[in-house]
């Protein structure tokens, strides 16, 4: 079955098919860094990271660009409050917002482009749109002239005439038009600023986003994901630049992601009503968080409540109860000459789960629907457990392997099934060094050689040394 995704510039499911056949390339839009991340942000990074993740698993080569906003109006005013140097600021909650999305598992994005390092790419996106007759040179700064992109609006559905509808030109801005956007904004005393042939200043912030993603990942790409609150006037206006620059379409598919709500408002660092993710860190795991994330579609409203990831944290213990059932039931599990009843009835479930779990993720990315299928393999697979004195090992695997790649779309059960294949392997080992040893004093000196070289074949060298058998991995 195709993968099909929500376009927002259409409304609707539309079936997904890059521009380049196996590949996807993806640009989500940054953080400004001036504050601590908080759950608002970690939704959005999260549910990327699993479409991302669903879109390697398919088979996709993923190309991910993520900006970072780190020349802003909020981190002057943010600087200017604290005493900082801007730049340090900025610097210093990009490392956090890096460590926090590391924290919560998300997988780094390939580039991270930021704006203090892109200045003259900006500049020369902003001289191209001069060039082209869309943008004008103000009093304060240089603008991009809406109502000559005819198409404006085709994002949002916002009209330009109830936009201009009771709106004005402050005084002091140098924009003809109240709609128009600035593109470069030139310095103000004591604000950060770089040349141009404008004079000192610094960019607009649509303008960071659209110069960024083109310079990575082409003048028409995939993917461009943001949270809800970006489709205007943000992305509305990265068409609008990048369409009038480039002179066809830019971006095929938008991908937004809903609010977390607390008690009926967005989740805002200006309302005052945010939870950061140090804070939740301290009281819940990082698997527990994305699954409190991923219980809910990545498009709709999410409600932040205690109880509401309290109810995750209860949910992931499960799992993992279920996880730890299945390593147990290994040990006496028996390889199957025949299947019983409660055979037939497992690996049916097993297999309608799996096929639940394919159809909602290629369904939008519907993560909540996909957890559902991976609950029945759970109580598919204890209920086995409980029917059977020695089950049958193709059944445990089967369960194992859904999980693994659950896990691996969803970013858990990851340090699970990597200490698992450590630790299994490592007391596998010592056991034949010991067995060999054993082979050795009773000379029995063929099998123990023949253990020895199976060992190497396997891409392991014993070496035995006065005080005993060492073992090293080596390429083999």
């Amino acid at each position: 079955m195709a993968i099909r995704v929500y376009n927002t510039l259409t409304r609707q499911k539309e079936e997904f098919r890059p521009l380049r056949e196996g590949e996807v390339r993806m640009y989500v839009c940054g953080p400004t860094v001036y504050d601590y991340p908080h759950l608002g942000h970690a939704r959005t990074y999260i549910a990327f990271d699993v479409i991302r993740r669903y879109l390697e698993h398919r088979g996709y080569t993923v190309l991910m660009v993520m900006n970072f906003t780190d020349i802003d109006d909020k981190i002057i005013k943010r600087a200017n409050e604290t005493g900082e140097d801007p730049k340090e600021l900025a610097e210093r909650f990009l490392r956090i917002f890096l460590e926090d999305m590391e924290a919560l598992k998300v997988k780094p994005a390939d580039v991270y482009p930021r704006v203090t390092e892109h200045m003259d790419d900006i500049i020369e996106f902003v001289k191209k749109l001069q060039e082209k007759g869309y943008a004008y040179e103000g009093s304060d700064g240089v603008y991009f002239e809406v109502r000559k992109f005819r198409e404006y609006g085709k994002l949002s559905k916002i009209r330009l005439e109830d936009l201009v509808k009771g709106a004005r030109v402050e005084p002091g801005e140098g924009k003809k038009n109240p709609e128009d956007f600035a593109l470069w904004k030139k310095a103000k005393p004591g604000e950060p600023k770089w040349e141009s042939p404008w004079g000192e200043g610094r960019p607009g912030w649509h303008i960071e986003c659209s110069t960024m993603s083109s310079k990575y990942l082409g003048e028409s790409f995939d993917i461009h994901g943001g949270g809800n609150d970006l489709i205007f006037p943000h992305h509305e206006n990265e068409i609008a630049q990048s369409e009038a620059c480039f002179g066809h379409e830019w971006v095929r598919y938008w991908l937004h992601t809903g609010f977390v709500m607390v008690d009926g408002e967005k989740m805002s660092k200006s309302l005052g009503n945010f939870v950061t993710v140090r804070e939740l860190l301290q009281r819940y795991s990082p698997e527990v968080i994305r699954l409190f994330v991923l219980q809910r579609h990545y498009r709709s409203p999410l409600d932040y409540t205690e109880e509401g990831l309290m109810h995750a944290k209860n949910n992931l213990e499960r799992l993992y109860n279920t996880l730890e059932n299945i390593r147990v039931a290994m040990e006496k599990a028996e390889i199957a000459f025949r299947w019983e009843k409660p055979e037939f009835e497992a690996y049916e479930a097993i297999r309608n789960a799996r096929k639940k779990f394919y159809d909602a993720m290629d369904d939008d990315f519907n993560t909540a629907e996909a957890l559902r299928a991976l609950f029945e393999v759970s109580n598919a697979v204890n209920r086995y457990l409980t029917l059977v004195e020695r089950p049958k090992e193709s059944i445990l695997r089967k369960a194992l392997e859904f999980f693994r790649t659950a896990g691996e779309v969803f970013g858990l059960f990851e340090d699970y099934f990597r200490e698992e294949k450590a630790s299994n392997e490592e007391a596998l080992i010592k056991l034949l060094v010991e067995v060999r040893a054993q082979l050795r004093k009773e000379r029995k000196f063929e099998l123990a050689d023949k253990i020895r070289a199976e060992l190497r074949n396997l891409g392991i060298q014993l070496e035995d040394t006065p005080e005993g058998t060492v073992w090293k991995r080596i390429k083999v």
